[in-house]
């Protein structure tokens, strides 16, 4: 009964149209108050201690506000420049630079919809105007920007990290191989499509001109070697990375880019400047920069962007973590997974069902709240069949990017809906060849589960 009256009543508020942490939120304390003893003081004290216990989910508005600095702050356009000078003299170099450029900025931004919004709103108009067709142009950016939760740092993985207690630096790591490989599995597409219908490329812009747009986007790609870099060395945990990361974008965008804040559009040096002069005003102008940062309107924009996002998501967490206790109080997931070995089910079975599981939902709902759900239930399942669980980590990670895809809350959909000025119907059919490439590599990812483990168990033989 405490079962079917938890699960009845949060379809039935997400069926009304509730918000999905409302109804997380409102089933819980309805099973709570009705077949458990805890009063609602233990309810309050269960919402604050869910974002307050894990000491990793403090890493995720660290991470949203370092990624809307680098959205804000021109990194994006610097990255695309770096990328098109790399690749795009190939045959179909374009759509394989803009692969590349998200590829990039998800390693800087951990975020989806912000990689598909910075990278797509510069890139598909490009794209049209070099002579791609516009539903090809879409396609590709809408199905890479989902590479910003798959490549690390991953707000995503972070999520999960904190939902089944395992190591999010281990996640972080388990997801780089795979991320650059679907990159690659995209790139290969977009090579082998371009050959067949003559796709346009640019010529060769010189290693001079590729010298200079690589030294313009080096400030934001070395955030990549600081995060990564100090959590695959043991340096630092993702939430200090995460910390260092935030003030690290702050810097580049306000101090280094100059694209917002107070130094907006100030050169670092003025044509025919004498570079002690140079450096003798930057240093000044740096000094105001921090008396004014304060006051200046752009940073306060950003700041408070990503304070609503952060607030947002972490407001579904703590739901999501209440709805969490009901079902481990009730040992829901216990009773399910004796149930489900019981059965004999094999573990290539469960993966199947997991997947399919995870598909469905991921139409319907956010991927932060999908995890917060079905991890609880799932895990315990995985551990007794043998799975490990940094590999069905990164199994519900892929499935979560499908779902970025896939109607009707398909966050990725609307985005490039709204970038292209086309409907969603549109924006689908332009994804349908790319999402069936994504279940070919989901696929990979669920029956080879080398690919997710190979890094982090060959970082750990390295400090063992």
């Amino acid at each position: 009964m405490t079962i079917a009256t938890l699960f009845i009543v949060l379809f039935f508020c997400m069926i009304l149209g509730m918000p999905i942490a409302i109804a997380l939120g409102f089933s819980s304390m309805l099973t709570i108050l009705l077949f458990s003893n805890d009063s609602l003081a233990s309810i309050a004290l269960k919402l604050y201690a869910s974002a307050s216990e894990h000491y990793t989910l403090l890493a995720i508005p660290f991470f949203i506000l370092s990624s809307a600095f680098l959205s804000t702050g021109g990194v994006a356009r610097r990255i695309i420049n770096f990328a098109m000078d790399s690749v795009g003299h190939i045959k179909g170099g374009l759509a394989m630079a803009s692969v590349m450029a998200c590829m990039l900025f998800a390693a800087v931004s951990g975020s989806s919809p912000a990689t598909v919004a910075a990278i797509g709103s510069i890139v598909i108009v490009g794209m049209v105007k070099a002579g791609y067709p516009e539903k090809f142009a879409a396609g590709v950016i809408t199905t890479s920007g989902t590479l910003g939760i798959l490549i690390p740092p991953s707000i995503v993985m972070l999520v999960y990290a904190a939902a089944t207690e395992v190591s999010a630096a281990k996640m972080f790591m388990a997801g780089l191989i795979p991320g650059l490989m679907m990159g690659g599995l995209l790139m290969l597409a977009i090579y082998i499509t371009a050959r067949i219908k003559g796709l346009p490329s640019k010529p060769f812009p010189g290693f001079k001109q590729l010298g200079i747009s690589s030294a313009k986007a080096i400030g934001g790609l070395m955030l990549i070697v600081i995060v990564l870099g100090s959590i695959y060395g043991g340096i630092a945990s993702p939430t200090e990375a995460a910390a260092v990361a935030c003030v690290y974008a702050y810097f580049i965008a306000v101090f280094g880019y100059r694209d917002i804040g107070p130094l907006k559009n100030v050169a670092w040096r003025e044509p025919g400047e004498h570079l002690g002069k140079a450096i003798g005003r930057n240093l000044w102008h740096v000094v105001l920069g921090f008396i004014k940062t304060p006051a200046d309107k752009e940073v306060r924009n950003v700041v408070r962007d990503g304070a609503k996002v952060s607030i947002m998501l972490l407001f579904i967490i703590a739901n999501a973590m209440l709805f969490a206790h009901v079902l481990t109080t009730e040992r829901i997931p216990h009773t399910i997974a004796e149930t489900i070995v019981s059965w004999g089910l094999q573990p290539w079975a469960f993966l199947i069902i997991v997947n399919l599981l995870l598909l469905a939902a991921g139409n319907f709902m956010e991927p932060s709240a999908i995890l917060l759900i079905m991890a609880p239930i799932l895990f315990p399942i995985a551990v007794k069949l043998g799975i490990d669980p940094i590999h069905l980590g990164i199994i519900m990670v892929v499935n979560m990017e499908i779902g970025m895809l896939t109607p009707p809350v398909g966050l990725n959909l609307f985005v490039t809906a709204g970038i292209t000025g086309k409907s969603i119907g549109w924006v689908i059919k332009a994804c349908v060849p790319w999402l069936l490439l994504l279940l070919f590599f989901l696929a990979l990812i669920t029956y080879i589960p080398a690919i997710s483990l190979a890094l982090p168990e060959h970082l750990d033989s390295l400090r063992g």
